[in-house]
């Protein structure tokens, strides 16, 4: 596990996880601001999930084809949120996979000490559904702050 920085005693490494709705702007501007308060590196990550609607076959092409698609226009995307934080130098990753799996992952192989990531109020029966923030909460090897949503 990663220590806070001994000058600082606060985060060194942030990795902010984003979805590309609306909401990441105001997931952002948060990370950005514990990351001016910490004078903290600060990376940014999209997970794409894409799942074929026939996993093998000859269908298996285009598949593969559609997800560096989606790929690239996360990554088109990400870097235009980066720009609209004031973060344009920030390195911005997209990765695909389980999202849940490659956010631990992604903040392992980054040695991150802080995941932001936003988390949506649950009401009713959704609050028994496990929740991206709540599996990344309790498998990451750092701090993880979840930024409330509306």
């Amino acid at each position: 596990m990663n220590a806070p920085s001994p000058a600082t005693g606060l985060y060194r490494r942030i990795l902010l996880v984003v979805d590309l709705s609306e909401d990441s702007r105001a997931v952002g501007a948060r990370a950005r601001a514990v990351a001016a308060a910490c004078g903290a590196e600060l990376s940014l990550l999209h997970i794409v999930e894409y799942l074929p609607v026939e996993p093998l076959g000859e269908t298996l092409l285009p598949a593969v084809e559609i997800e560096e698609e989606l790929i690239q226009r996360a990554g088109e995307r990400l870097r235009a949120l980066a720009r609209e934080l004031g973060l344009a130098d920030a390195p911005c990753s997209v990765q695909a996979g389980n999202t849940k799996a490659e956010i631990v992952r992604a903040a392992a192989d980054a040695a991150a000490d802080l995941i932001v990531l936003g988390s949506h109020e649950r009401h009713g029966l959704s609050i028994l559904i496990n929740q991206t923030e709540d599996t990344v909460l309790h498998a990451a090897h750092c701090d993880v702050l979840a930024v409330r949503l509306k």
